[in-house]
């Protein structure tokens, strides 16, 4: 797509676009977005972590300021991912996924929302911002990976151990998820949900559905079980979260045969928990239930669980205030704070003790076939996060 007549910040999203990162590849967006960042005096550093066919390229980019003799002056973070979700058949798109087309002003391309458009926007706010303040307080950086759509093992998280290793705090961080409902900025995430999943495996005996009495059937025994849980009030919420959500994902067992009682059955559960609870008192409410229906772990059943995220929460603070009065200065709207939604690589960052939000284009799309972002939206987030930066950095 020629790009000569459009915004520095929709070009640089489309050629983010045209670059086939599915996940964990980056196919060369960081290294795009690293000729941006040294240009307006940045110094980078590519991280890779894993090993073979697990290894992800992570960018970690960071510009001084005035701060070059105060190591301690406060770090803005933008962070974000350069890897996509698979387009499944391209034949289904209006345009190639991979060649991104505007369309009555709509920009098409898998990542054009979720997301390279922000991306897009954070370098041009950057070079619009340096500009103008080339001696800015503070020091902005970037955190960028390859391994958010995917595992999240070999990306933010080991950045934030490396970056942890050399006692370098992110004072403010601005993660660029699509946090958009209708328009641009009206809405930020300053927090998100935990999730905790667990497969359990509940044992039974196989038999024979007319001697019911020499088998022992597991789907009856984990029905009642499932049932309790499924009813149980974990919390109530709070003034950001709403109660906590139990959700069963998968249920597996039995032979495919009408006759035969199955041995074993495994379910998939899921809960979204917010900040009243911890990840280690769900687990004991769980299986306390368990105990309860005389169930005993390991002889009658066993679990697995995984945590892919404790909630976190930026209530307040510089970082909300100064995202809140940009969306204002420059779309004259106010913004609703909201908690929603999955699970971010801000879950990585937060615990160090963070502000962390994200904000970003309009969400409508994503993951969606003919993926697509306002090309305007692109230029007025690029405008806020300019502001953003302005409010945080400018005294």
């Amino acid at each position: 797509m020629p790009t000569t007549n459009l915004s520095p910040t929709v070009s640089l999203a489309a050629e983010l676009i045209a670059k086939a990162s599915v996940t964990p590849l980056d196919a060369g967006c960081q290294p795009l977005m690293q000729a941006r960042l040294e240009a307006i005096g940045f110094s980078c550093q590519t991280l890779t972590f894993g090993k073979g066919s697990e290894a992800v390229d992570n960018l970690w980019a960071i510009r001084n300021g005035s701060a070059d003799n105060n190591p301690d002056a406060p770090i803005f973070c933008f962070a974000g991912h350069t890897d996509v979700v698979p387009t499944g058949r391209e034949s289904d798109w209006k345009v190639a996924p991979f060649a991104p087309e505007i369309k009555d002003s709509m920009l098409y391309g898998r990542g054009a929302a979720d997301m390279k458009g922000s991306l897009a926007a954070m370098v041009t706010a950057c070079e619009a911002f340096i500009e103008k303040h080339p001696e800015h307080n503070g020091q902005i950086a970037f955190l960028i990976t390859a391994d958010e759509e995917g595992p999240a093992k070999y990306g933010t998280v080991k950045v934030v151990e490396w970056l942890q290793e050399r006692n370098t705090h992110l004072e403010w961080c601005l993660v660029g998820e699509p946090s958009s409902t209708t328009l641009v900025g009206d809405t930020i995430k300053n927090g998100r949900r935990g999730s905790l999943g667990a497969k359990l495996v509940l044992k039974g005996k196989q038999g024979h559905v007319a001697y019911p009495h020499l088998a022992d059937n597991p789907i009856h025994k984990v029905s009642p079980i499932l049932a309790e849980l499924s009813n149980e009030q974990w919390d109530n919420g709070n003034d950001f979260f709403p109660a906590t959500s139990f959700q069963i994902s998968n249920i597996n067992g039995g032979t495919g045969a009408t006759n035969v009682i199955p041995g074993e059955i495994e379910v998939i559960f899921n809960f979204r928990f917010s900040t009243e609870l911890s990840s280690d008192v769900l687990q004991e409410r769980t299986e306390a239930i368990f105990t309860k229906y005389g169930l005993t772990k390991e002889k009658d059943y066993e679990i697995d669980w995984h945590l892919s995220g404790q909630p976190f929460l930026t209530a307040e603070g510089k970082l909300v205030s100064a995202s809140v009065d940009a969306i204002k200065e420059v779309t004259g709207r106010d913004t609703e704070l909201s908690t929603a939604g999955g699970t971010s690589d801000g879950r990585f960052i937060a615990p160090t003790g963070s502000q962390v939000l994200e904000l970003g284009p309009i969400n409508a799309t994503i993951h969606q076939v003919d993926e697509c972002v306002n090309v305007d939206d692109l230029n007025t987030l690029s405008d806020i996060y300019t502001v953003v930066l302005k409010n945080l950095l400018v005294n």
